[in-house]
């Protein structure tokens, strides 16, 4: 009898120590295996803009697809690189046609040139215009600073954004950055933190580098970023900017620039129930004619369009117009 309970006594033993084992192995599995899930989502998001795990970390406040996406009423010319519609609101895509296609960027490149700017420079800070700076090809677009010429880093940005000057572009990078090529770099930083992963910037200014590339969506991704800083929009909003510079023997002169995009300068009307506050173009032989914009419908809320690669700028501004037209003065309507 004694026997038999001892016995019973070590087969209970046996089992709460097996059950104990087999809880034991099971807590470290799952302990495991949460650790590598939080090890792969960790290095998918620092790798892999497309993972499946981004939807909750880097995408969260942005438009995302990965698709064309069609918009009734619209149908872009064939002769486009790339167009892009964006509800910044309802971070929604409302068009999209090759936007993943790596472009040439032109002028569209110094919105990187202002994210940066803005980011680590000083508006306030005066500017000497280095030789280097004004050492450009004779067609260039220049806002007409002579070597010596002192301005500041407010002026320079409107030069920029408004007028495209490639002389402003690299007064600004070599005052950031120390030096042209530090600045690039850290333009391309910049971009890959944005998510710009298909974009590569060798100058700050956008005139042609067959290695100068980038996206309509990553060219959305970086105008989005800017657009979150005031200063950015008060300055493309403009129509029109007047720069005080003072010359290398300290007379002062003033110059007026006027916006590039054809809506500010009144060269395209926008369509009814768009409006549209400013942005960046860019026009090379190699780019063809792009533009990117930050437009609002009747109760001010905020679109982002681009349209890359055109033929011509006429093409581009009927496209744009009819884009605007098809999906935001469609929103104003319905409202």
């Amino acid at each position: 009898m004694r026997k038999r309970r001892r016995r019973q006594q070590q087969v209970v033993t046996v089992l709460v120590i097996l059950i104990l084992c087999l809880t034991a192995i099971g807590i470290a599995y799952l302990i495991h295996s949460g650790s590598k899930k939080d090890y792969v989502i960790d290095y998918e998001t620092k790798n892999y803009n497309k993972s499946l795990y981004k939807g909750d970390t880097f995408a969260k406040d942005l438009c995302v697809t990965s698709n064309n996406v069609s918009l009734e009423g619209y149908s872009d010319d064939a002769s486009l690189g790339a167009a892009g519609l964006f509800d910044i609101k309802n971070n929604t895509v409302l068009y999209a046609d090759n936007i993943h296609t790596q472009l040439y960027p032109a002028s569209t490149t110094k919105v990187m040139t202002a994210y940066v700017a803005l980011k680590y420079g000083n508006l306030d800070d005066i500017v000497t215009i280095s030789e280097n700076a004004v050492n450009l090809e004779a067609d260039a677009q220049v806002c007409g600073f002579e070597a010596g010429d002192q301005v500041s880093m407010y002026d320079l940005m409107n030069g920029l954004l408004l007028y495209s000057g490639n002389d402003a572009a690299l007064a600004i990078a070599e005052h950031v950055g120390g030096s042209v090529e530090a600045f690039v770099q850290k333009m391309n930083e910049e971009a890959k933190a944005l998510g710009a992963t298909n974009t590569n910037f060798v100058n700050p200014h956008g005139l042609h580098d067959p290695q100068q590339y980038t996206t309509a969506y990553d060219l959305y991704l970086m105008f989005n970023a800017c657009s979150k800083n005031p200063t950015f929009i008060d300055i493309i909003s403009q129509k029109s900017y007047s720069a005080t510079i003072t010359s290398a023997d300290g007379d002062q002169w003033t110059t007026e620039w006027i916006p590039t995009n054809y809506y500010s300068a009144g060269e395209a009307t926008p369509p009814e129930g768009v409006n549209v506050l400013g942005g960046k173009t860019g026009t090379t032989d190699e780019a063809g004619s792009c533009v990117i914009l930050y437009n609002q419908d009747m109760d001010s809320n905020p679109y982002i369009s681009v349209i890359m690669g055109a033929d011509t700028k006429t093409i581009l501004y009927d496209d744009m117009t009819a884009l605007l037209a098809a999906g935001v003065g469609t929103k104003s309507a319905e409202n």
